[in-house]
């Protein structure tokens, strides 16, 4: 799918910050009017997969946790009840941000930062995570009508500048496969887990509609 300088997606206004801003809006309304968080992106399942690889690995509770395109930032919330306590959230859309800090707040969740922050162009403050976790992020800017192929390689030059030397970065996606995303993240990153996610079988076939990695940053 994927290969040299090919745009491997049709462009699409998911790849776009207006329909971010204009979907988060619209759950920000909701949120105030009913309480509903919104949407979890693939599902509770997907949160729970992270915090049972983070358990298992022993991975310290102060370690510090980075959420590309955090959204309604229940990831975090999830990551705080499970003893996390040096969690960011980051989302280019302000809409996003506010209804992450309304969902905080509701919740009683102290200790989650809430940043509006491009991740394509971060600012000086978003350094040295150990652990980075993207659902669906990468997945968006992959569909951006403007240059796709030059955004998916500048995410991969601001993860290596947000995320410390062997620390681990974990991706959920739903447009990649597992071959794909270790070509998008060959420089600067290796394999670490592909974890389990739901099979599907069509025509007699069985693939996953989902794939989940954990890569490693290089020395």
């Amino acid at each position: 799918m994927a290969g040299g300088g090919e745009e491997p997606f049709a462009p699409s206004a998911l790849g776009t910050r207006p329909h971010w801003d204009a979907a988060y809006e619209r759950e920000l309304q909701a949120f105030q009017e009913t309480g509903d968080a919104g949407e979890i992106w693939f599902g509770e399942e997907s949160m729970i997969r992270i915090i049972r690889w983070l358990e298992k690995q022993k991975v310290p509770l102060d370690s510090s946790v980075l959420d590309i395109g955090t959204g309604n930032g229940v990831l975090l919330i999830e990551l705080a009840k499970n003893g996390f306590t040096n969690l960011t959230g980051i989302d280019y859309s302000p809409s996003a941000i506010q209804l992450s800090e309304k969902v905080r707040e509701k919740e009683g969740v102290s200790n989650i930062k809430l940043l509006v922050e491009d991740f394509l162009a971060p600012s000086a403050e978003l350094l040295g995570f150990h652990i980075c976790i993207d659902k669906g992020t990468f997945d968006a800017v992959s569909l951006n009508p403007d240059n796709a192929v030059g955004k998916r390689k500048q995410y991969v030059r601001s993860l290596c500048s947000v995320l410390k030397p062997e620390g681990f970065f974990l991706i959920t996606s739903c447009n990649w496969t597992k071959e794909e995303l270790l070509n998008e993240f060959r420089e600067g990153f290796e394999i670490v887990e592909e974890l389990p996610t739901p099979k599907f079988c069509f025509g007699g076939r069985i693939g996953n509609s989902v794939t989940a990695l954990v890569f490693q940053r290089k020395k």
